[in-house]
């Protein structure tokens, strides 16, 4: 078995919100007719760009991949676990919910059950721009549901002002929109629910208007005390070379931030996979006797039976980690030994 880190290619989707130029991270999408509003970078439909599935798409490849690429602690019955995206905002997206995985598995059996659950991480972000997360305290299914009715939806909702590098927790069931003016990497459970309230009266490529799902949306959504979503607060350590930036980890993905300038020493877990998210800097993967050259706006997988391996920048270089944690302990592990107190790092562990 062949083992090495592993690009993907992206999927682009058209939106109505999303922009006419996605340069400079995709410089080739410029000057659009039509908008684009999502780059999906690790979607079953997106193929392998190197590695020894170069060529094949990666829904295809996952349920017979090996224990050596999936990890031992890896669910190979069901679709890829994480779907990476990056989302690119040039108006108001619609308001709008995702279900949990109970939810999903009762009513959403054709759409593959699966709830969904997300972290937003700021890549690009205007002056102004602002996410709305969570319902406003004493906002009720009632006066939600009447908000809906009169196009108010958005005023019931807590705003959250977005600059570049801030990241957001949305736990399924949260209501939210993303405002106009960010690059957002998205980080998530592999489905693609969303029940949207309201969206503008805005009208689709054929001239129809969106559909709403406003009697589900309201099924899902936890009124009353909400349930952890907003701004994440990070930890950052220094670790040699690297500053390392924590953000969360919940029971589908950890997620953290490396920015370095000289090489940096790496090792897989055995038990998952890794995503590496380069979000600017160019240089190598270095493994064995081979290495892999990496860009801005590339997603890589790395295989959970590398190894040691080495991330050598030839320009500064900022990226995203992320994989689904065996157990919280993992994610924590490194802050504990950095002798991070617990009232800092215990707010990252979600449920």
């Amino acid at each position: 078995m062949i083992l090495c880190p592993a690009r993907l290619e992206p999927i682009f989707s058209w939106r109505p919100w999303g922009s006419l130029s996605l340069a400079p991270f995709f410089p080739e999408k410029s000057n659009l007719e039509e908008p684009l509003g999502e780059a999906w970078m690790t979607g079953s439909e997106c193929r392998f760009a190197s590695g020894p599935f170069e060529g094949s798409t990666l829904g295809s490849v996952w349920p017979e991949m090996s224990v050596e690429w999936a990890g031992t602690k890896a669910d190979r019955g069901s679709v890829f676990p994480l779907l990476v995206k990056f989302i690119f905002s040039e108006d108001k997206l619609s308001v709008q919910v995702h279900p949990d995985d109970d939810y999903a598995a009762r009513h959403e059996k054709a759409a593959g059950g699966r709830g969904k659950t997300e972290m937003w991480y700021a890549v690009g972000a205007r002056p102004g721009a602002e996410v709305l997360v969570g319902l406003k305290p004493g906002v009720t299914r009632e006066k939600f549901e009447q908000a809906i009715g009169e196009g108010t939806a958005e005023a019931c909702l807590e705003r959250v002002a977005v600059r570049e590098g801030d990241a957001i927790f949305v736990p399924a069931g949260t209501a939210h929109t993303i405002g106009p003016g960010l690059v957002l990497c998205e980080i998530q459970e592999h489905s693609d629910l969303t029940y949207r309230v309201y969206d503008y009266n805005r009208r689709d490529t054929k001239g129809r208007a969106r559909e709403l799902h406003v009697k589900k949306a309201l099924d899902v959504i936890h009124f009353g005390k909400q349930g952890g979503g907003g701004r994440i607060d990070p930890v950052r350590i220094v670790r040699g070379p690297v500053t390392e930036t924590f953000f969360v980890s919940c029971r589908y993905f950890a997620t953290e931030k490396w920015e370095f300038a000289k090489s940096v020493a790496a090792a897989t877990s055995r038990e998952h996979f890794d995503l590496m998210i380069i979000l600017e800097g160019a240089g190598n993967f270095e493994w064995r006797d081979s290495r892999a050259k990496y860009a801005p706006a590339q997603v890589w997988m790395i295989p959970a039976a590398l190894g040691a391996y080495r991330v050598d920048p030839s320009s500064r270089t900022t990226l995203l980690r992320t994989y689904v944690p065996s157990s919280p302990n993992e994610f924590l592990q490194r802050l504990k030994d950095s002798g991070v107190e617990e009232s800092k790092w215990s707010r990252l562990v979600r449920t």
